[in-house]
Parts: C-alpha cells; sequence; structure tokens
C-alpha cells in the first residue's frame, strides 16, 4: 500500500509527498489497513492534522476508514465534525463511470480487441499491416492492445484504432 500525503505549505503551494510504502499481508481486512495507516501518521507525527483521506471504494478500506474516523474523532481534531473526512478517489469514480459506458459498447469493444489480436499476433500478419499503413500513409506502425482494467488504455486502443 502507497501513503501520499498532500498539504498546502507557507507559500500556498500544493505539496505531495509519499509518506509510506507498505506491504500490508493478505487478507486486507480494514484492521489491518488502519493500523498500518495509523502507525505511519504517527510515525510522521501527522495523526492530529489529518483533514481528509481518500482511498478507493472497497469494503476493507471504508472500514479502515471508519476506524480511523472514530480514533480521530476522540482527540475531536477533525475539521468540520468530520463530514469531510472521507472522500471517495475521483480517479476510481471517473473509472466506474466510463467502465459502465464501456459496458454499453461490449460488442463493439470485444470487436476491436480481436482485430488488435489477430493483427498482431503473427510476425507476417503485422509486416503486411505496416506495409499497408506506409502505403496509405498514415501515422503509427501497429494497434495498440488495451489493458481491460484500465479505461484509459481502452480509450487509448479505439484512439488508435479509428486511425486506421
Amino acid at each position: 500500500m502507497v501513503i501520499t500525503g498532500h498539504w498546502i505549505d507557507s507559500s500556498w503551494k500544493l505539496r505531495k509527498r509519499v509518506s509510506s510504502f507498505v506491504r500490508v499481508p493478505l487478507p486486507q481486512r480494514g484492521v489491518e489497513i488502519f493500523v498500518t495507516i495509523f502507525k505511519c501518521l504517527k510515525e510522521w507525527g501527522i495523526e492530529n492534522k489529518i483533514f481528509t483521506i481518500s482511498v478507493d471504494n472497497s469494503s476493507n478500506k471504508n472500514m479502515a476508514i471508519r476506524l480511523l474516523k472514530d480514533t480521530f474523532s476522540m482527540s475531536k481534531k477533525l475539521v468540520c465534525g468530520g463530514n469531510l473526512f472521507h472522500v471517495q478517489c475521483c480517479a476510481q469514480v471517473l473509472n466506474l463511470v466510463v467502465q459502465d459506458g464501456f459496458r454499453q459498447t461490449v460488442n463493439i469493444t470485444e470487436y476491436i480487441r480481436e482485430s488488435v489480436e489477430f493483427m498482431n499476433c503473427l510476425d507476417g500478419r503485422l509486416l503486411l499491416f505496416v506495409d499497408i499503413v506506409h502505403q496509405l500513409q498514415l501515422s503509427g506502425r501497429k494497434l495498440i492492445h488495451d489493458c481491460r482494467a484500465r479505461w484509459n488504455s481502452t480509450f487509448g486502443m479505439f484512439s488508435c484504432a479509428v486511425k486506421f
């Protein structure tokens, strides 16, 4: 698990640093995640300076955040009564929205993936493809395959495929 801190310095500049890179053994239950985060905050001496925490939306992390919020609430150090303490990760929310949109185009996406795999799996096919691309004076040399779990990767595959 990577713990990253964001803060505003005395010059009002937004700063960011990796605070800790820790192995959390499986299964990663909420209590283990809570202990890991709290230990990191204590080591850095910032356990009473936390305004908000952003994590992806999983039950184990939600449990860890609840435990942290309860712990910090005891010292009455949470701003706005802790209403802003847990913020969903914007990147994950965006990823979920886009993945949901991709589910609407699942057939098209699969056809493009199959086409990319077909063209890239044999050197002969790839050489023929490159030759045709060169003859048509198109930019690029080959089709890009996506990583199914990353929407920006699928978008990249689509963008590349559209060129060809």
